[in-house]
Parts: C-alpha cells; sequence; structure tokens
C-alpha cells in the first residue's frame, strides 16, 4: 500500500526573507556601482593634469602657444592680462614633437642641472631624516617619562607648523652657523624635520612588549633588539616615511629661494614656479621629467605606503 508524503508548502516567513535577501543584494550592487563611477570620475580628475602635462611635452611650441599662449602673457608693468577667451585643452597633439626634450636633455644643460641639485639637495635629507627619526622613534618608544612626553608634544607641536612659520627662524640659525647659499642650509632643517619622529614614533609604539621582552630574554641588548627587531617590524612605516618625506621635498621652493641666493644651485621646482610666455613648452617637458621620479617611487612602495598607514606595528598573523 502506497502512502503518499505530504509536501509542506513554502512558509510565507521563509518567501519574504527570500525577497528581501534579493532586495538587498540588488541595492547592494547599485551603492558598489554608484561608488565605483563616484571613485573612477575622481580619479579622472586627478590624473587629468598628469595626462595633460605628458601630451602636451609633445606639442611643437606653436600649437602651445596657440591653445596656452594667453594664460602666460602679461602687460607691459608685469601684470597678468585678463583672459576672455576660453583655453584650448588639447589632449591630443596635431604633430608629434620631441623637439622640446631635445632642447631640455641635449641644447640645454642647465635644465639637467636644476635636476641633479634637486637630486643632491633631497636625496641626504631622505636618507638622514630616517636614520635621525628611526633612532629618535626607538629611544621614545623605549623609554617612557615626563621629559620624554613634553619632548614629544613639542615634536607634534611643530610638525603641525607650515614651514612658511618656521622660515625666519631658520633663515636665523643658518646665518649664525655661517651656512646660507650653502647646500647645508636645506639638509639641516630637513634632517631633523620632525614628521618622521612622530609617525615612525606612532607605529613602534604598536609593537607588543612581549616582542621586546621575549629578545631580552633571549639575551639582546639595546642595539640588538632595536636593530633585529624594531628596524624590521617597521620596514613598512619606514618606506612610507620615505616616500612622504622624498616627495615634500622634491617639490620644496619657499626653502631654496630664501636660503640660496645664487640662481645656478636652484633645484628644478623653483624653476617650474618661474615658468615665463616664452618657456612653456619646455616646462611641460620639464614637468614630465621632473615627475618620472616621484612616479617611480611611488609605484615602487606603493604596497608599503599602504602597508605603513594601514598596518599599526606588531606581529603578522
Amino acid at each position: 500500500m502506497r502512502t503518499k508524503m505530504a509536501v509542506s508548502p513554502v512558509r510565507p516567513d521563509a518567501a519574504r526573507y527570500k525577497r528581501k535577501g534579493k532586495r538587498k543584494k540588488f541595492f547592494k550592487g547599485i551603492r558598489i556601482a554608484i561608488a565605483t563611477a563616484l571613485a573612477g570620475f575622481f580619479a579622472f580628475l586627478f590624473l587629468m593634469p598628469i595626462v595633460l602635462t605628458i601630451t602636451n611635452s609633445f606639442m611643437t611650441q606653436s600649437e602651445i602657444s596657440a591653445n596656452y599662449g594667453s594664460v602666460f602673457e602679461t602687460t607691459d608693468t608685469g601684470g597678468k592680462v585678463y583672459i576672455s577667451e576660453k583655453v584650448n585643452l588639447k589632449f591630443i597633439p596635431d604633430m608629434v614633437s620631441f623637439q622640446q626634450y631635445i632642447t631640455v636633455l641635449l641644447k640645454s644643460p642647465e635644465y639637467l642641472l636644476k635636476f641633479w641639485n634637486s637630486v643632491i639637495l633631497v636625496g641626504p635629507i631622505v636618507v638622514f631624516q630616517l636614520i635621525v627619526a628611526t633612532l629618535a622613534s626607538y629611544g621614545f618608544m623605549r623609554y617612557r617619562g615626563r621629559l620624554r612626553e613634553i619632548i614629544f608634544f613639542t615634536y607634534i607641536i611643530l610638525m603641525l607648523m607650515p614651514y612658511q612659520v618656521t622660515l625666519v627662524p631658520n633663515y636665523l640659525v643658518s646665518g649664525w652657523f655661517n651656512i646660507i647659499d650653502t647646500n647645508w642650509a636645506i639638509w639641516l632643517p630637513g634632517i631633523m624635520s620632525p614628521f618622521a619622529v612622530f609617525l615612525l614614533t606612532k607605529f613602534m609604539r604598536r609593537i607588543p612588549v612581549s616582542v621586546i621582552e621575549a629578545a631580552q630574554i633571549d639575551g639582546a641588548g639595546e642595539w640588538q633588539i632595536f636593530r633585529k627587531v624594531a628596524v624590521p617590524l617597521c620596514k613598512g612605516a619606514l618606506c612610507s616615511a620615505a616616500i612622504l618625506v622624498f616627495i615634500d621635498y622634491w617639490n620644496m621652493v619657499e626653502q631654496p629661494l630664501i636660503l640660496m641666493s645664487d640662481p645656478e644651485t636652484h633645484p628644478l621646482s623653483v624653476f617650474l614656479s618661474k615658468i615665463n610666455s616664452g618657456e612653456i613648452g619646455l616646462a611641460f617637458a620639464v614637468a614630465t621629467i621632473y615627475m618620472i621620479p616621484s612616479l617611480f617611487v611611488f609605484l615602487y612602495g606603493e604596497e608599503y605606503l599602504v602597508e605603513g598607514i594601514t598596518y599599526q606595528g606588531g606581529i603578522k598573523g
């Protein structure tokens, strides 16, 4: 005798939950699509000046003057001319020309000289600021006390001040040391900058105390703890600080203008801030060359930069 098994109908609650889950998934997909569109739009806005600079560097001087000449025109008294017409932004040149790069790289060595001035000024600042910051940060991490807190609070105050505020004291101190118009007037304030100290100190404080104690139990001294424990764990923060310090000082303008009176010793960033109507095409080519080190540094250390900002010390699982 056969028995029929009764099939229980789908409960209304289960169907309602299923519809609600589909609606949630649908609205979640819409939110993701909107967020992606907004991110793409802002990415395009941020990348547009870079793409515009690179593509315009391959234009001829006459085409650049026709498109952007009115922006750089000046009156007889040196004032700017009111622009009554729209500026023609072009991403694709009518005729590709390498004349600007030939002039910059071969015919006018002053631009390459200023490029190497930038390298000479920025390189020691990045290296020695990280060395000083690493040692100072380890001291702030290992030794606690009221004096240490006061000194660290002073570092934070100095970091929050814009460079224009400390420019006059730096100039006076450089005058006392008789280093004005030398590279030391740029190097010393840069090496002693508090930014890297603050970043590395906040990172080192998150290293578990148990890791330090384990190293001490194994017989490690302070120098061994610093070299074999603290520094390897702060690799991401060190790379982040190096990238940020490099980009900051690679674009400096006020410091060389105030502390170095000889134009031959100025970095390339100062030239880019003094563009005139006769050098518009060269400025695009020079700006493209000037962007290359920053782009390479960022692309090479992007992973470390993200890790140094998001990962806050300690041991990875």
